[in-house]
């Protein structure tokens, strides 16, 4: 089985993509972490999540359950596909509003993509 080959990896990219999704979904809740220098449209931006009151919070929600998951090893085809879009958006933000900021939002599309890839086989039936 292609999965059993290629184990080490896999286990250590799913730590590692937990690991960070809980941390930046804590920082929502804990801010432990400053909040960085953007420019002016990442800056209204953000503060839109932000003031919404809803959509920061649940968006850390989101990100520490994934991760728990991940790390929990539990669900975890479900929790990449619920990953999917956020990561997503954290790559479209940086690309068009804050490219100096991508490099962990590009660690956790790459992941996100290396890991569904390899849980394919699960996938496979809801494209039939």
């Amino acid at each position: 089985m292609n999965i059993l080959k290629n184990l080490p990896f896999l286990l250590l990219a799913r730590i590692i993509l937990a690991t960070i999704l809980i941390i930046f979904g804590s920082n929502k809740f804990l801010h432990f972490m400053p909040m960085f220098q953007a420019n002016i449209r990442a800056e209204h931006f953000f503060n839109g999540m932000i003031n919404s009151g809803y959509l920061f919070p649940t968006l850390g929600v989101l990100e520490m359950l994934v991760g728990i998951l991940l790390i929990a090893r539990k669900a975890v085809p479900f929790a990449l596909i619920v990953l999917a879009p956020i990561s997503i958006n954290i790559i479209l933000f940086h690309i068009f509003l804050f490219p100096q900021g991508i490099g962990p939002g590009l660690i956790v599309f790459i992941l996100n993509v290396y890991l569904v890839k390899k849980y394919w086989h699960r996938y496979e039936n809801l494209f039939n």
